[in-house]
């Protein structure tokens, strides 16, 4: 292992944090894949299942920006493997909840609620890892690795989980979760550093390499201050557009099993397999735009390689978005769906790549508020979607997503990294050169 890893630490981490990612979305998707099981043992309607959804996403959104500071005050080893241990527990719990509790509906919010609370550490830690390890340069590409573990997971959930829940019943399925997320931290942990010079694989070679690819911002010691980080005109340009964004993925991992099964009447077999079209999509072009992403900032500049590209898909997103809740036939629905799920994920890695490029060792702090939003757009998704589809039928949600998707789209134009690194750091001199590194 030594010798494989030798020069490419930073790459086994990378890695690693795509399995975190994976597990983190199994933790939270499995209840839409069981949800229709929970509904009937509890009682539940979709508009109270609803809200038990989207009880997860208020607790994940809300904790953001604290997740953030967690990572950055105590390094993203140590914070990621309690996070692992939180959310197994929490998952764990939500299989224990008795169905003739009188309270049950309120106990299953509580517990998903506290479940978001747990994963909001993962991708703030992971962007201030990237802060760290990952030069400029190679930014796109790692968090494209990274979020192509959010496709994977959410991928391989439904028929992970139709198979376990039809076999030994939908509460095994939360537990065989729960202990995959368990194993997943104690690896992390063993194999994991805050910083390259702490990390007894890397050598003199790798350690060099990626200093000189940090960014200027990267070496500061002290925590941005949350008013520098709250006027920052780019924060706030990220923040809408990635709320836009977690509107319209949300729709995919709440709602997207269920509207195939209930709305599309695709059977429970064939609703598991189509649903995994979006998030092997989100995979694929996770990686794929980190790829364009770092390739373009190298040939056409930072704003092109970040901002345009991130542009461009989100309104392709909405395109998708458009034509595939109009198609009737569920399975090319499906299909196109699908597309408007990858086009969404081609603009991913721009989100935190910026977000790390910009704030350095506070990239923990900056990604927590951005994310912020992302998960708030996700809670309003999960309550509103089943609201406004009982009351202007399903197709109208899709809509609702796309329109908010173009809206993102060109937040985007406004984002400029350069000026947001300036406002950040207070340092005026800062430059940038088209690999995306500060001179």
């Amino acid at each position: 292992m030594t010798n494989l890893f030798r020069n490419h630490v930073r790459w086994l981490l990378i890695a690693w944090m795509f399995v975190i990612s994976a597990v983190a979305y199994l933790d939270r998707v499995n209840i839409s894949i069981a949800g229709g099981l929970i509904q009937q043992e509890y009682h539940l309607d979709q508009i109270q299942l609803g809200r038990v959804f989207a009880a997860f996403v208020w607790g994940y959104a809300l904790s953001q920006a604290l997740g953030g500071r967690l990572a950055d005050r105590f390094g993203p080893r140590l914070i990621l493997a309690c996070g692992t241990i939180w959310w197994a527990i929490f998952t764990s719990l939500t299989a224990a909840v008795p169905a003739n509790l009188s309270v049950a509906l309120l106990v299953l919010i509580a517990v998903r609620f506290s479940l978001g609370i747990g994963e909001a550490v993962v991708y703030p830690s992971s962007n201030r890892l990237v802060a760290s390890w990952i030069p400029s340069h190679e930014r796109g590409i790692a968090n494209g690795w990274i979020f192509a573990g959010v496709g994977a997971g959410a991928g391989v959930t439904p028929p992970l989980i139709t198979y376990i829940l039809l076999h030994y019943g939908w509460r095994w399925s939360f537990w065989a979760s729960a202990m995959i997320g368990l194993l997943a931290g104690v690896i992390w942990y063993l194999i994991a550093r805050d910083k390259p010079e702490q990390h007894p694989l890397v050598d003199a070679n790798e350690a060099a390499y990626i200093r000189a690819g940090l960014p200027a911002a990267a070496s500061s010691k002290k925590p941005l201050a949350w008013r520098k980080i709250f006027t920052s005109k780019d924060v706030w340009a990220l923040t809408f557009s990635y709320f836009c964004y977690g509107y319209v993925a949300y729709i995919f991992f709440t709602w997207f099993f269920i509207y195939l099964n209930n709305v599309r009447h695709l059977n429970l077999k064939t609703s598991s397999y189509y649903s995994m079209l979006p998030f092997i999509a989100m995979a694929i072009c996770s990686i794929v735009g980190g790829w364009v992403s770092d390739r373009l900032i190298t040939t056409a500049g930072q704003r092109i390689g970040r901002c345009v590209l991130a542009c461009v898909a989100m309104l392709l997103c909405a395109f998708f978005l458009v034509w595939g809740s109009h198609v009737a036939d569920a399975r090319i629905a499906s299909v196109f769906l699908a597309g408007g799920a990858g086009a969404l994920y081609l603009s991913q890695s721009s989100f935190w790549s910026v977000s790390s490029e910009m704030a350095g060792t506070s990239a923990g702090s900056v990604s927590g508020v951005m994310n912020m939003g992302n998960q708030i757009g996700g809670a309003l998704t999960a309550q509103l979607t089943p609201i406004i589809a009982k009351s202007f039928g399903w197709g109208t949600p899709f809509l609702v997503a796309a329109t908010l998707c173009a809206m993102g789209a060109f937040l985007w134009l406004i984002v400029d990294v350069k000026r947001g690194l300036t406002q950040l750091s207070g340092d005026t001199g800062v430059r940038l050169n088209t690999a995306g590194a500060q001179q």
